[in-house]
């Protein structure tokens, strides 16, 4: 006797970015249906209507669900609109907060005109610093660093990947290298515009209690060499004999300094290198 087919479901999400969030919630929320084959397929980077006519005839082929996160409210319509005609069952995970937004904050984004254009420029200028500054964390990679808007070069615990995290959100591209007492620097770091680095340094008592606290976290020895004194000191003095030799990099304390603060002047020093115009200051 020959077994049923099992039935295969097939969800569709349409992002106008990377689809990461909704592929998450998601995955939440298919946890209450283990017992379904579900095949989750990702389109990425849709922003006209033609890309989107596109992915809903394809979902609409597979017999699918479309699910879709979409910054603009005009291709949100259109998306609803196309899917509702061709009886396709779809979710629209952004617009109901954004509803709910323009509820709350008391306007409406299509009041103003040129704003949507505008949001949306800002929107996907963010989502991609996002993605580089992630991608460029801690030395993973020294490919196409010359993009970068800005890189950050320091020691372990001197705040760069909270900073180029934090900026990043603010549209800046943001790479970090780290400073390892005795491994020499990338070749692609002195290769880009210099005016665009900047060094990061911190008080040794400081960044001794950082890293020891770090360690007990982890439930590690506070009393190895990463938190000693002395590992410490010479990577100071590393670093600091490096900033030196380097003195077209301007070098920022982060010792005992909101990051918001540090963040706000490394882009006012920044933009004003690079002649940007004030509107990048935030």
């Amino acid at each position: 006797m020959e077994k049923a087919a099992i039935q295969v479901y097939t969800i569709y999400i349409l992002s106008d970015s990377t689809g990461e969030t909704a592929a998450t919630m998601i995955r939440a929320a298919l946890v209450q249906y283990s017992t379904k084959e579900i095949n989750i397929i990702r389109c990425k980077n849709v922003r006209t209507e033609i890309q989107a006519e596109t992915v809903i005839e394809e979902c609409f082929d597979q017999r699918g669900m479309l699910v879709f996160t979409v910054a603009s409210e005009g291709l949100r319509a259109k998306i609803r609109e196309y899917a509702s005609l061709k009886g396709l069952p779809h979710f629209d995970l952004l617009g109901p907060l954004l509803n709910t937004f323009n509820s709350f904050f008391g306007e409406h984004s299509e009041d103003h005109v040129g704003a949507l254009r505008a949001v949306d420029e800002r929107y996907f200028k963010r989502i991609e610093a996002i993605e580089y500054t992630v991608k460029h964390d801690d030395g993973k990679t020294f490919a196409e660093l010359d993009k970068a808007d800005i890189v950050l070069v320091g020691i372990s615990r001197t705040s760069k990947t909270p900073l180029s995290i934090f900026l990043s959100h603010k549209g800046w591209k943001v790479a970090n290298v780290p400073l390892v007492l005795g491994s020499p620097l990338p070749d692609e770091l002195f290769k880009i515009d210099q005016r665009r680095v900047v060094g990061l340094i911190i008080d040794m008592d400081t960044l001794q209690r950082i890293r020891k606290s770090r360690l007990e976290k982890f439930g590690q020895d506070p009393g190895g060499s990463y938190a000693s004194m002395y590992n410490i000191s010479k990577e100071i003095e590393y670093a600091e004999e490096l900033f030196k030799q380097n003195r077209r990099w301007p070098v920022f304390n982060v010792t005992e300094r909101a990051l918001e603060e540090t963040a706000s002047e490394i882009v006012r020093i920044i933009a004003a290198r690079l002649g940007l115009p004030d509107s990048v200051i935030f």
